[in-house]
């Protein structure tokens, strides 16, 4: 396994001079925030030894390099999860090529069903923790020495980067929910019992990515922090039929407001 990293890592610190403390990981919808990104560099993902290759719609399959709120980032336009048929080892892949990248801060974003009856479609909810209900764990086997075996997990996303989003989204005048998102294997949306038991365990929305991320994020000493687009409701009365192209619409209507808090969340790190 760390042979495969160092050999990813070597490759990309070869195809590109920048070195960002800073990537992002744009989930369902959200990949237009790529558009920000100035004085891009981009290698596709079937280019890089050892990296998955993504295939949902909507997830392009690049990594990019370049400035976003005037600070050196790394993007991943399109990410990996579970239901694709990839071990959690080769989802959180490229979590651990960051780390060995001297990536700091990771910024994740996707999109979500809101269980909280408070939320609309079309949310932002800033994530304040999560649930972990995938039936595989990301750090299962051989613990690599990045971090501890045990690693804690009682700040998963930063306090002090929730403070700031949630000043920035009071500065430009957008309202933000938070709360905790809990993750699933997918590829199937929940039922409506399945959503009334999420909302019982805590959840305030539920996605099919972002956990298995942030936990390697976590084990590699690797600060986070998380936002998501309520896409549809699991809130009784509200549920309707959902498809994953209607994911999409509701995602890329609402962008423009995420788009706005992290590039100047970027910024201000």
């Amino acid at each position: 396994m760390l042979e495969k990293i160092n050999e990813t890592a070597a490759f990309i610190k070869a195809a590109t001079q920048r070195r960002p403390k800073t990537a992002i990981i744009l989930g369902t919808g959200l990949g237009r925030l790529a558009d920000e990104i100035k004085e891009k560099e981009e290698i596709a993902y079937r280019d890089i030894p050892n990296f998955p290759v993504s295939t949902v719609e909507g997830h392009s399959g690049k990594l990019l390099f370049g400035t976003l709120g005037g600070k050196d980032i790394m993007a991943m336009q399109g990410r990996f999860h579970f239901y694709e048929g990839y071990s959690m080892r080769e989802v959180t892949f490229p979590v651990r090529v960051m780390r060995e990248l001297g990536i700091e801060t990771l910024f994740v974003s996707n999109a979500c069903g809101g269980t909280n009856p408070g939320f609309e479609i079309g949310d932002l909810m800033i994530i304040t923790d999560h649930i972990n209900l995938f039936p595989e764990h990301p750090l299962r086997g051989k613990n690599i020495d990045y971090g501890p075996r045990f690693p804690d997990m009682s700040e998963a996303y930063s306090k002090a980067l929730i403070a700031k989003a949630e000043a920035i989204a009071a500065e430009l005048g957008i309202t933000v929910r938070k709360g905790v998102y809990l993750g699933t294997q997918g590829p199937t949306f929940e039922t409506p019992s399945e959503y009334r038991m999420f909302r019982i365990l805590g959840a305030d929305a539920v996605g099919m990515s972002t956990v298995p991320e942030v936990i390697v994020a976590n084990h590699c000493g690797i600060k986070v922090f998380g936002m998501s687009i309520v896409t549809d409701l699991g809130v009784e009365g509200k549920i309707v039929e959902v498809t994953h192209e209607e994911v999409q619409r509701a995602a890329d209507a609402a962008q423009p407001k995420m788009t706005a808090i992290m590039r100047e969340l970027i910024k201000r790190s």
